[in-house]
């Protein structure tokens, strides 16, 4: 297998990623441009960055374009997505991946640091169960130096607005049905790809293994809560300050300050 790997063109992995997931977000570059900058007004240009449940790699990728002196630990369970970012990233020294479950109660004892200035994610939580999330943002406040920064991004729609939920709704699913429609790959079609590719069939067997088929419908039990209480979950969890600084209809971005 390494072999194959090392002969992949990570770089068309990354920008297929990149793609499938704007199909459902298409303001990511917004949120990620939001995170970023508040990382730099608070711990500044050259923070030691925790990428939670990092996938690909994409919040370290634009994190160390912006700041050169950075440095990043990208976490994540996923062998097929962590192969993508160790060939994405290889040579590059300021980037470490580490194999984890962020339901295991030990999984902060695999970092290579014990502290960090900024832990940042995205598009990722919303796959634990709120009593797991509970439990992970106070591992996060553990593993943050004082002053440190979290910010999560994710799925957060506020159910004290149900018409606008519901207009939202139907209007991304009418944008992705026309850009589905001009060729653009959902979550189903792109790790359908990814196992195809000899390069990646044996990573995303791994992953199958470990989360299911896509093919054979959404095995997550995650759960999905509003901005407030994720706010309110990052208090309880010892952050001094809490909130959310950035949002459209159906996501939110929140940010806890230690």
């Amino acid at each position: 297998m390494t072999d194959t790997l090392a002969a992949a063109d990570w770089q068309a992995w990354q920008r297929s990623w990149d793609r499938q997931q704007e199909w459902y977000l298409p303001d990511r570059e917004e949120r990620f441009r939001a995170m970023l900058d508040a990382v730099e007004a608070l711990v500044g240009p050259e923070p030691r960055i925790l990428d939670l449940a990092c996938g690909t790699g994409s919040i370290s990728d634009r994190a160390l374009r912006r700041f050169p002196g950075a440095t990043s630990t990208g976490v994540d369970l996923d062998p097929a997505l962590l192969a993508i970012a160790r060939g994405y990233f290889a040579g590059d020294g300021r980037i470490t991946f580490v194999s984890v479950d962020l339901r295991d109660p030990g999984w902060t004892g695999r970092l290579p640091h014990p502290a960090y200035d900024a832990v940042l994610t995205a598009t990722a939580l919303h796959w634990l169960r709120s009593d797991e999330l509970r439990t992970l943002y106070g591992q996060v406040a553990g593993v943050l130096r004082d002053g440190g920064v979290f910010l999560n991004a994710d799925h957060m729609p506020d159910p004290d607005t149900p018409r606008l939920n519901d207009a939202d709704r139907t209007y991304r699913k009418e944008r992705q049905a026309r850009a589905k429609a001009e060729g653009a790959q959902d979550w189903v079609d792109w790790w359908g790809a990814a196992a195809a590719d000899p390069v990646l069939a044996e990573p995303v067997a791994e992953r199958f293994t470990i989360f299911g088929n896509p093919a054979d419908g959404d095995h997550a039990d995650g759960e999905v809560q509003s901005a407030s209480w994720h706010a309110d979950a990052l208090r309880e969890a010892g952050f001094a300050e809490a909130r959310p600084v950035w949002c459209s209809v159906s996501d939110a971005m929140v940010l806890g300050l230690k």
